[in-house]
């Protein structure tokens, strides 16, 4: 089933546990399509929160994402991103892990092509 048709809102959905054993991450989904993989979703991340422990990160879809507020630190890069900047991130680009000083709120699309 393709993602649902939805006029202009204010998106109503629980913010959930990003599953695993870093705590202070949430997500929040928008719109998905279950059958594809394809997704839209907020996520955020606590002050504080360092995703360490769970490594660098692949994944077998396309990412993009936009930074809404706060900062995010690429912890293998040494580099730390804004609000306001964009990522696209292709199948296997390795990615994180990641900190944040501030908090940080981003808006996601994952699709397979």
């Amino acid at each position: 089933m393709p993602k649902p048709e939805y006029e202009f809102h204010v998106p109503a959905g629980e913010w959930l546990v990003v599953p695993g054993q870093v705590p202070g991450m949430w997500y929040q989904i928008l719109a998905q399509d279950e059958e594809a993989g394809n997704y839209t979703g907020l996520s955020r991340y606590e002050p504080g929160t360092d995703t360490s422990p769970n490594g660098p990160v692949t994944h077998a879809y396309w990412e993009e994402v936009l930074l809404l507020e706060g900062d995010l630190t690429d912890l293998r890069l040494g580099l730390t991103f804004l609000n306001g900047m964009y990522a696209c991130r292709p199948p296997g680009m390795v990615h994180g892990p990641w900190r944040s000083e501030s908090g940080v709120l981003m808006l996601e699309f994952r699709y397979f092509l």
